[in-house]
């Protein structure tokens, strides 16, 4: 699998970066246009400041509702979302952070003891194993053994996206979730791109184009990305800035499923019932999608299909509809799925970065 893209990613982030100060934008810092929620904030603090240090994401991959799931981190890097997924899966969940690079998985293998007694587990529910996305089965992970994929801004360093998003089909259950997020660009990014190592590094030169994201998932097999969160990335170096030109990037994060191939597809009326862990008044799916306790909405069929067969099937009553799903259509509004979009609507804003990471 070892590639020289692969070997500039693992020499950039295993001893080029030392701490997110040395990223050239703020990838690691935009201001999310979604907060985190409270479990998530308590188990953030929890985390050893020199793992935080190493923190190169470029946003939130904490899902609701996670107590007893078994979750996978594509590119964990120093572990910092690890274990906060840690924390938040319980000791009977288990997580398991994957990364290519050697320095990255000594670092984070370093506090695993660390965080087992700050959570106050009897054994360890976190592993860290050396491996490329785009094979997963020989870092030893098995079909349908996940209930939650997440990462955090890895996808973009890697040069084939569709054998990664693929791998991680495979290995989700049915009624899995895809949770991550990562560098989209706003248009495709030129060849030239791809021949500079720091433009790699950076994530730039390997960064989607965003529009390119709906069909890559629907080919796979995966329902329709859901935008959760989209903030605005900021380039620092003048450099970079005259290398990049007119193309611009953001932080996007998504939600997908894999939902059952013979799932209903109709339009329903869900009413949720307040139970998702911090959720009590209302849960915020994704950007588009918000539900009151207690308030029922009509929804289209493919949100009906996930809310019926995914870990919150529980969290909502849902009365299938016979009524067309108008939702369906064959030009879908983009608005909906941009995080260069949501940005701008939510007039996303820049952080200076902390020492931390917080």
């Amino acid at each position: 699998m070892s590639s020289a893209v692969h070997e500039n990613v693992k020499n950039y982030y295993g001893s080029r970066l030392e701490t997110s100060d040395d990223l050239q934008t703020n990838a690691a810092c935009v201001m999310p246009s979604r907060p985190l929620l409270k479990s998530a904030c308590e188990a953030l603090k929890q985390v050893h400041p020199e793992v935080c240090k190493r923190y190169f994401g470029c946003g939130l991959v904490i899902p609701e509702k996670l107590e007893g799931c078994t979750v996978l981190d594509l590119g964990s890097g120093s572990g910092r979302d690890c274990y906060v997924l840690s924390k938040l899966v319980g000791e009977r969940g288990r997580v398991i952070g994957l990364d290519m690079t050697d320095e990255m998985i000594v670092a984070s293998q370093k506090y695993v003891q660390y965080h087992q007694e700050k959570f106050g587990y009897s054994k360890p529910n976190t592993e860290f194993v050396k491996g490329y996305m785009e094979k997963l089965s020989d870092a030893g992970m098995q079909n349908s053994s996940v209930d939650v994929v997440v990462s955090n801004c890895v996808i973009c360093l890697c040069p084939d996206k569709r054998t990664v998003i693929s791998e991680a089909y495979k290995v989700l259950k049915e009624g899995g979730e895809l949770y991550y997020s990562d560098m989209y660009a706003s248009k495709l990014v030129p060849d030239s791109f791809k021949e500079d190592p720091v433009l790699w590094g950076e994530g730039m030169a390997g960064a989607l184009y965003w529009r390119d994201l709906i069909s890559l998932m629907n080919d796979i097999g995966f329902s329709t990305p859901h935008l959760v969160a989209g903030s605005h990335i900021v380039v620092h170096n003048p450099e970079i800035q005259r290398k990049t030109g007119d193309v611009k990037y953001a932080s996007g994060t998504y939600r997908i499923f894999k939902l059952p191939q013979n799932s209903i597809k109709t339009r329903a009326l869900v009413t949720y019932k307040g139970t998702v862990p911090d959720c009590a008044e209302c849960f915020e799916f994704d950007a588009s999608h918000s539900f009151k306790t207690s308030v029922p909405v009509e929804v289209g069929a493919e949100m009906a299909a996930i809310l019926q067969n995914t870990r919150f099937s529980n969290d909502f009553n849902i009365t299938m509809l016979d009524t067309p799903d108008t939702d369906q259509s064959s030009s879908p509004q983009y608005c909906h799925f941009s995080p260069f979009h949501l940005a701008d609507k939510l007039g996303s804003s820049v952080k200076q970065c902390s020492k931390t990471g917080h």
